[in-house]
């Protein structure tokens, strides 16, 4: 039986008892389970009471052991304790004693070291005197080496001379041997940095060093590497005399980076902590001196192709440059991430080596890029150009006017498609450098489009006749329609230009950029900076658009189209309301009418001028329909920009009924000037006058318009009897009231 639970801190009986009576045994007979239990239970108690008095037993008979080794441990302590109290009286009695003596110790050591420092000094002295007097002899055996050995001996000596009186002059005289040494090594050295001698170079290192003349070693190293690449420069120039720029900068650029990689090596088991940045310094000195310079070689390329063909040449030649920048950038991350590895902890110095590591960068990267930097100033004379022979290559103006309208609008995708291109090349060439050039180009290039279209509006007025011309008018509808997609184009591509403007400008002022992709320093000068940062601080504007100097002349080709194409429509309306002084009813051949004052209203027929208006009127929304309607957005676009009219709203028959509304308007408006013109009116004619323009306003409101007021008024007082004219006029216009009254000769009463 387990009885483990009784030790237990929260041992409860009755949950030990139901826990017990759970099993198998207790449900078979519980009577016979019970008495079991509680036997094994008393046997149980009868062990632990014997265990306990076992143990009682032991711990009574062990207690006087156990006091009497306490009382012996308690007479230890206590004489510990008093000897060390005497042990403590000793020493401060021997300190007292011996403090004199101590301090007199302390004396003789420092006269000790002072005697021993001048001993040191005396014999570098003597040893600076013997190293001087075989110095010489040392020179005459031009053995480097040993004639090193010399020289740091004597530096050592030196430095144990430093308070003597004629330190000066021995130092003086030190250099002047360094300087005699490193004379005689210099051939040598130059010679083993040539050949690529790695053991010489090694030895030679190890002497400048200890000359403290390592500064001066990677100088030559520096002017070797230099000489020796810019050498490689003139022979590729000279071995391939037929190839052009392009072939010699490829060549070069490869062989730079083979260089690169080489030397890499071999720097880093030379100059092991410093092989970068002695490469970094190397080329980017290079770089600047080369001769003849890329700048040079570049202007003399360009000067053999014309203008539209240079900006493709420099890009070519762009392209070239910047997949060498990458590849050597790739090369130096590598290299500073292994120096990063290397180095383990970053400290202070370190942080500032990183620093002045990352300027020798920017200067490299400055030197690959500045061949550039003057013609990324003058992007804009190169992509105008470009742009310029472009649309020169599309024949636009044709003799025949419906051929040059056709033709401009199959242009439009190809003169986006251009203005496209140009700004992929200004990416591309600039990197986002160049887009203030570039805007002034395309204004350019768009004004030079929109000029086409300007000599296409005067063809087209040139083609106006007096009479109905359908083919004409549709001409200026399809003419209205490709400005109005013009315009669409335009403004969608203003919104990706605007867009890629963004993008680029964030990734120029991006923090994570690495030196050689911090274009804005690379590529402009101060002056170019500032302006890129104002074209990009003018979209904050919201009124402002960055193509606005090419969409407002859009607008005025559309101004002045809408008002040729009225023209063109107008022109058999006006044409026929040029007769309206020389109508039958009013003019001399009056008197062939045969009609009489007494004859009712209905009686009077509208005059052929008036019907030959009517009937062209009705026939307007029939040609205007394919035209105007709804879907058809370019056209939609156009016309609002042309009109307000079109922008404030549209009609229930679209911008038909504006365009009709508009025609109706110029129809009232010169028949009411033509009417104030006539002399005088019998009362037959007035009658026909008023008869003439109610024909109008039944015409105008069977399509959907209506009669001006003037005209309304005008028709009211041609029917007023005489006698009720004065009453019959009030809250007509003043001044068709009077010429009316004129007209019809009717005195006012007093």
């Amino acid at each position: 039986m387990d009885v483990s639970a009784f030790s237990e801190d929260t041992f409860d009986a009755k949950e030990w008892i139901n826990k017990t009576f759970k099993s198998t045994e207790a449900q078979e007979n519980k009577d016979a389970f019970v008495s079991s239990l509680v036997m094994k239970l008393q046997l149980y108690v009868q062990q632990v009471n014997s265990a306990l008095e076992e143990t009682s037993q032991s711990v009574l008979s062990s207690l006087p052991r156990v006091l009497r080794d306490s009382q012996l441990l308690q007479q230890e302590a206590l004489a510990l304790k008093e000897k060390m109290a005497s042990v403590k009286q000793e020493i401060a009695k021997v300190e007292e004693c011996t403090v004199s003596s101590i301090e007199s110790l302390e004396r003789l050591d420092r006269i000790k070291t002072q005697l021993e420092t001048a001993k040191r000094g005396l014999h570098e002295a003597d040893n600076w005197s013997a190293l001087a007097n075989d110095v010489e002899e040392v020179f005459e055996s031009g053995d480097i080496e040993v004639i090193a050995s010399k020289l740091f001996s004597m530096q050592k000596s030196l430095a144990m001379l430093i308070n003597v009186v004629d330190y000066e002059d021995k130092k003086l005289q030190l250099e002047g041997l360094k300087n005699r040494l490193e004379a005689m090594a210099s051939p040598k050295l130059v010679q083993a940095f040539n050949t690529g001698n790695l053991d010489q170079s090694k030895v030679y290192v190890d002497i400048f060093n200890k000359m403290e003349r390592l500064p001066q070693l990677l100088k030559y190293y520096h002017n070797c590497l230099k000489v020796s690449l810019g050498q490689e420069w003139r022979r590729t120039i000279e071995l391939a005399q037929d190839e052009n720029l392009t072939y010699w900068l490829n060549t070069y650029y490869d062989k730079l980076l083979s260089t690169w990689h080489e030397q890499v090596k071999w720097c880093h088991q030379v100059f092991p902590n410093t092989s970068s940045e002695i490469l970094i310094n190397v080329y980017a000195d290079l770089l600047r001196s080369l001769d003849p310079s890329i700048s040079e070689c570049i202007e003399s390329l360009l000067k053999q192709y014309s203008n539209a063909m240079q900006l493709s040449l420099l890009l070519e030649l762009k392209q070239l440059t910047r997949h060498f920048a990458v590849n050597i950038s790739g090369a130096i991350e590598t290299l500073s991430l292994t120096k990063s590895v290397n180095r383990n902890v970053l400290n202070n110095e370190t942080t500032a080596n990183t620093k002045t590591f990352n300027q020798y960068i920017i200067s490299l990267a400055q030197a690959i890029y500045a061949p550039y930097v003057p013609y990324v100033m003058k992007y804009k004379t190169y992509e105008v150009a470009q742009l310029e022979q472009q649309l020169q290559s599309l024949d636009l103006l044709h003799d025949d006017l419906s051929d040059t309208i056709n033709s401009l609008s199959l242009s439009i995708s190809r003169v986006i498609g251009y203005a496209h291109e140009a700004n992929k090349r200004c990416k591309l060439f600039t990197d986002g450098c160049g887009y203030p050039g570039l805007l002034k180009a395309l204004n350019i290039y768009f004004d030079k489009y929109i000029i086409k279209y300007q000599a296409t509006i005067r063809q087209l007025e040139r083609k106006k006749v007096k009479q109905e011309d359908w083919n004409l008018f549709q001409m200026c509808l399809t003419l209205m329609q490709s400005i109005g997609e013009f315009l669409g184009q335009v403004h969608q591509f203003e919104k990706s230009l605007v867009i890629d403007i963004i993008e680029s400008n964030n990734k120029l002022l991006s923090h994570t950029a690495g030196p050689f992709n911090q274009y804005k320093k690379l590529l402009l000068e101060t002056a170019g900076q500032t302006e890129l940062e104002q074209l990009v601080a003018s979209f904050q504007k919201e009124d402002k658009t960055i193509l606005d100097s090419v969409i407002k002349p859009i607008h005025k080709l559309c101004s002045d189209l809408h008002h040729a194409t009225y023209e063109v429509i107008f022109a058999p309306i006006f044409t026929q309301l040029l007769l309206v002084q020389k109508a039958p009813a009013w003019s001399g051949d009056a008197n062939k009418m045969h009609l009489s004052t007494d004859l009712p209203d209905y009686s009077f027929a509208p005059q052929e001028y008036i019907t030959q208006v009517g009937q062209y009127l009705m026939t307007l929304p029939q040609h205007l329909e394919p035209f105007l309607l709804r879907d058809n957005p370019s056209l939609t676009l156009a016309l609002k920009a042309a009109d307000p009219q079109y922008a404030q709203g549209s009609t229930e028959s679209g911008f038909t009924g504006i365009l009709l509304d508009i025609i109706a308007r110029g129809t009232c408006q010169m028949f009411h000037d033509q009417t104030l013109a006539i002399g005088r009116l019998s009362s037959v004619a007035c009658k026909q006058l008023a008869t003439d323009i109610d024909y109008v306003g039944n015409v105008l409101e069977e399509l959907g318009l209506s009669l001006s007021e003037n005209l309304q008024h005008m028709s009211l007082l041609l029917r007023l009897p005489p006698e009720e004219y004065q009453s019959g006029s009030s809250g007509c216009n003043a001044r068709v009231v009077a010429a009316v009254r004129q007209m019809r000769n009717i005195t006012l009463s007093g």
